[in-house]
């Protein structure tokens, strides 16, 4: 009888120790934590204080978690309100970019939009985009995180368009932003076509009509892979909030 049969046979017999509780205090094994020999029981005892241990540790993870979201739902709901707020259309843009450095202690936040109605043609948020960043947003799918990877869009935040006191310390130790969040701004009623039309047809998501760029001095404030869920909810309602400004 080798190894396996034998722990073949405890497995199919659960009664055997039952039956034979001597053997519990009885048998030695080696212990883990020093040289000196531990009974079966002891053995046990300690796998499952080891097993609490992680489980508390998982906990502990999953209540710091759950900590941070309520945060971030908190400001999510603070910057909403700020949005929705706002009459003055010229002064929207302002209020969907200054709001999310206030009350996200996001240290640059800068935001184009084109497509828009003649009132607003000569507004800074309306200033001349290239091409290439029109076709950068419309294949923007979902917010972009990671690296400033030298963007042309990241450059709107060196002009410095929205000050705010909110992290000073973070924004003060460089004027680069080192990483970056890039979320393309589309009309909800164009998103609703198209999503009906690609139902039957695979229809593309509707073109672009702006690109809101957050940054950073620090590397690691937005970065591959970090949530999103709540980039995606800022987009979608600073796209609805800005949609009043385009052309019909």
């Amino acid at each position: 009888m080798n190894d396996r049969d034998v722990a073949d046979y405890l497995l199919a017999n659960p009664e055997f120790f039952s039956q034979h509780a001597e053997l519990l205090a009885a048998v030695r094994l080696a212990n883990p934590h020093g040289k000196s020999a531990i009974s079966l029981q002891e053995r046990q005892m300690d796998m499952l204080r080891e097993k609490n241990k992680l489980l508390e540790r998982r906990l502990a993870e999953l209540l710091r978690y759950g900590h941070e979201n309520d945060s971030i739902a908190a400001k999510f709901n603070r910057w909403t309100t700020r949005v929705i707020a706002q009459r003055d259309a010229h002064a929207l843009p302002r209020t969907v970019a200054q709001g999310l450095m206030e009350v996200f202690d996001v240290p640059q936040a800068a935001l184009r939009l084109w497509d828009l109605a003649d009132t607003y043609r000569d507004a800074e948020f309306a200033r001349h985009v290239g091409e290439e960043v029109r076709l950068f947003a419309n294949g923007l799918d979902a917010p972009y995180c990671g690296a400033n990877a030298g963007f042309e869009a990241a450059q709107w935040l060196a002009a410095g368009e929205y000050a705010s006191a909110a992290a000073p310390s973070e924004a003060g130790e460089s004027s680069a932003a080192q990483s970056v969040a890039l979320l393309a701004l589309r009309d909800p009623r164009s998103t609703a076509l198209a999503e009906r039309a690609g139902e039957s047809d695979g229809a593309a998501p509707a073109p672009a009509f702006g690109l809101l760029v957050m940054g950073s001095p620090d590397p690691r404030r937005f970065h591959e892979g970090m949530a999103t869920d709540f980039l995606i909810q800022i987009g979608v309602l600073a796209s609805a909030a800005l949609s009043r400004l385009l052309a019909r």
